[in-house]
């Protein structure tokens, strides 16, 4: 019976983690700082300064398959994000070597952060299970979150943002 209990206490701390209070459209933009995969330190709020929006997408697991599809669908609309003025700054949980090497591995123009301490996860309210991400984007625009994404997309993820951009201004 002890066990039993024990195993539906850790059973209800798993969900708890996973139900974080995300950040919601018109909060103010979490402000936070991490490890990028070169192994510099990255300010975000340098970041939204620099461009009219940026862009932070969460992802649980580098170089495994939706969250490859993820980056690579931001990859591959990157021109254009950026013609429209979007930085983009991936985060996720895992090693500044492990960002390097799936940033390399799929040539993904972008940074990514490695966010080991999860400071960035809980500034955004982005849950957390077994010490990973929850797949999650959010659009920045003057200090304020304009788009979020709560499930985040993989493939799709850039058309999501596109087509929000479309409406936006």
């Amino acid at each position: 019976m002890k066990r039993l209990l024990a195993l539906a206490g850790l059973f209800i701390a798993m969900f708890s983690l996973s139900s974080a209070n995300p950040v919601k459209v018109g909060a103010d933009a979490p402000l936070a700082s991490a490890t990028d995969h070169t192994g510099a330190v990255v300010n975000l709020a340098d970041v939204y300064a620099a461009q009219p929006y940026t862009l932070v997408y969460f992802y649980p697991r580098a170089d495994t398959p939706g969250c490859t599809a993820q980056g690579c669908s931001l990859r591959d609309a990157y021109t254009v994000l950026t013609e429209k003025g979007v930085a983009v700054v991936g985060v996720s949980t895992d090693s500044v070597a492990a960002q390097a090497a799936f940033r390399q591995k799929y040539s993904l123009p972008f940074t990514l952060l490695a966010d080991t301490e999860k400071v960035v996860l809980k500034a955004f309210g982005v849950g957390s299970t077994f010490g990973f991400s929850s797949r999650q984007a959010y659009l920045i625009k003057d200090g304020k979150v304009v788009y979020a994404d709560h499930k985040g997309s993989t493939k799709n993820q850039a058309d999501d943002i596109l087509k929000f951009l479309a409406t936006a201004d």
